[in-house]
Order: structure tokens, then C-alpha cells, then sequence
């Protein structure tokens, strides 16, 4: 397994991690078995950088995460966790909350979640509009100073905002939706990353399974509250995402791979702080996405990828109005 680091003075990860959303039911359910299942077969394949967040099954899938570190009797991954998003307990709306009190609380509780004293990383996971960023990377600066987390990201920010927040603390990672079928990154956040030696954490690097052998049955979409409405998964772009994504099948069959591995191979090579963090349920599946890691494609087979897949190819946008909420544009 090839190695990236996790920020300027950040550890050596697997290149790619695992995005634990999965094990919370965000795409369908699962069960603790299946969740240990999966981490054994990611210790197995050298894969140790794994992604989580408070709010992700409302702390179910940190308990998991702590409970196989705890059957185990040693934690063998570096441990990535958020927190910023909540809901109001009297209406249930959902806002943003970056103070120090409430970022302090919850990473405690994610600690106790996890069972461990320390996380390796820990994410604004929205930024709260209201308030400077230079005041967030403050409080960030204080949960290392008191050893909660030994570095510190940011979750779906714009370039500026980096830049800022870097001028206070150092940010080891910048969480961002980044695959073939996003490219919004590369208009300045993959740049920027690489001048700040900022890790760009890329989510959904297979596009929530478009680009995979296996993309969502009309079935599977309908079990998901997300990818039912997202824009990208209901009609008419649904139909034509899938006709569009088949180059990439394509091409796959033909280099006798996955279309999963080469979407990751893709992934890698963009940029050196570019570590991808799919998100699986099953071990199989993370086989493919490991293969893809350890892929080395030419110019020529990227030029093919891209011709087959061209910037903008997708239809529809990534995220629904109400989706696009805490998320910054900045193009």
C-alpha cells in the first residue's frame, strides 16, 4: 500500500482511508458484524486512516469504530472525527455551531465514543458563517494544546478560507466531495492544499457509486433519503448519468480492471495531497478500491479517462438547495 501524509507534520496513511459514513446506514443498513467485517478486511490490506463524524448515525458509527479498537485490545488505525453540525432540540432544524464550548463538548464525546484519549484529526466538519474563521482556528489550536487531537481540518471550505485559518494554526486537512464526476477542486482547492501542505481529503472519489461497476438500482436510490433526492440520482439525470458513466465501465473492462480502482487510480494521480476516503460496506468492494491505490496510470491512460469522462460530463448538480447549505462556493 502506498503512503501519503496526512498534512505538512502529519503521520504516513494508507492512500486511501475509509469514509466510516457507511457504517451509520447513510446508504443502506448494516450491522456491527458487518462494520468489523469490513475493518478487518481494511487492517488486512494495509488501510489505516479512517474518517467519521459525530453527527454520522448520531455517534453509531464512532461506538463501532471503538468497540472493534476495543475487542481488538490496540487501536490500529489513525482516527479522523467532526463535529460543527447540530440541531436545535425544540424544531429539529439543523445549524452550525463552531464555538469553543460546543466543539470542545463534542469531541469529548467522540472520545468516550471511540475509547480512546486522543484522535488523530479532528474537523470543522460546516463552518459557521457568522463566525471569523480566524476565531474557529483559535479553538482548534486550544483542543491540541490540551492533547484531544493532535491536528486539526476543515470540512467543505473555500481556498480563502484556508488560507486564513492556516495564518492562525496549521490545518493538516481540508475535507472535499472530489472525483470524476466533481471537479470543483481543482478551480483552487487542490492548489491551494498544495502550497499550504494541506492533505485534500477527498469524499465520494467513486461519485456515491456512479463510477463503479455496480452504480445505484432505481431500488437502491429508493432506500436512501439522500440519493433520492439528490439531483444526480432522480429523473431525467439519473438515466443519463448511468448512459454517460458507462465509458468508464468501459474502459475498465478493457485495462482489466474495475471501473471503482480506475476512478481511485484517477484520483491519486491529480495530486500528491490528494488521499481519497471511499465509503464501503462490503469487503469485496474495498478490494477494488485498494487495487486502485496501488495503480501506477499513464499519461496516455489519463488522457483516455478524461476524454471518455470530460470535466462537466455529469448532469445534474451534486447537491440539492437545501443540500448546499454550510457547503462554500467559491467558483
Amino acid at each position: 500500500m502506498q503512503t501519503r501524509q496526512l498534512g505538512r507534520d502529519g503521520p504516513e496513511v494508507s492512500a486511501i482511508g475509509i469514509g466510516a459514513m457507511s457504517f451509520a446506514g447513510f446508504y443502506g443498513e448494516t450491522t456491527e458484524a458487518e462494520a468489523h467485517s469490513l475493518l478487518d478486511t481494511a487492517v488486512e490490506l494495509g488501510v489505516n486512516h479512517l474518517d467519521t463524524s459525530n453527527v454520522y448515525g448520531m455517534g453509531k458509527s464512532e461506538s463501532i469504530i471503538g468497540s472493534y479498537i476495543a475487542q481488538r485490545g490496540d487501536n490500529p488505525f489513525v482516527i479522523a472525527t467532526k463535529a460543527g453540525i447540530t440541531r436545535d432540540p425544540a424544531s429539529g432544524e439543523r445549524y452550525f455551531d463552531n464555538s469553543p464550548a460546543h466543539l470542545e463538548e463534542e469531541l469529548d464525546k467522540s472520545l468516550s465514543r471511540l475509547g480512546v484519549e486522543c484522535v488523530d484529526l479532528f474537523y470543522v466538519h460546516r463552518r459557521e458563517a457568522a463566525r471569523p474563521i480566524e476565531e474557529v482556528a483559535e479553538t482548534l489550536a486550544m483542543l491540541v494544546r490540551k492533547g484531544k487531537t493532535r491536528s486539526v481540518g476543515l470540512s467543505e471550505v473555500a481556498p480563502s478560507t484556508l488560507r486564513r485559518a492556516v495564518a492562525v494554526h496549521p490545518i493538516a486537512a481540508v475535507q472535499s466531495e472530489y472525483s470524476l464526476s466533481t471537479r470543483a477542486p481543482e478551480l483552487g482547492l487542490v492548489q491551494e492544499c498544495e502550497r499550504q501542505g494541506t492533505a485534500l481529503v477527498a469524499f465520494s472519489p467513486v461519485g456515491r457509486a456512479l463510477l463503479t461497476d455496480r452504480p445505484p438500482t432505481p431500488q437502491r436510490i429508493a432506500s436512501s433519503a439522500f440519493l433520492a433526492g439528490n439531483p444526480r440520482f432522480v429523473a431525467p439525470n439519473y438515466a443519463a448519468n448511468i448512459a454517460a458513466s458507462a465509458a468508464l465501465r468501459t474502459l475498465a473492462a478493457e485495462a482489466g480492471t474495475s471501473a471503482a480502482a480506475l476512478a481511485i487510480a484517477w484520483l491519486l494521480a491529480k495530486s500528491p495531497s490528494v488521499i481519497p476516503i471511499p465509503g464501503t460496506r462490503n469487503p469485496a468492494h474495498l478490494r477494488e478500491l485498494v487495487a486502485g491505490a496501488n495503480m501506477k496510470l499513464s499519461d496516455a491512460e489519463l488522457t483516455r479517462i478524461e476524454d471518455a469522462l470530460p470535466v462537466g460530463w455529469a448532469h445534474g448538480d451534486r447537491y440539492t438547495t437545501a443540500q448546499w447549505v454550510g457547503p462554500e462556493r467559491y467558483c
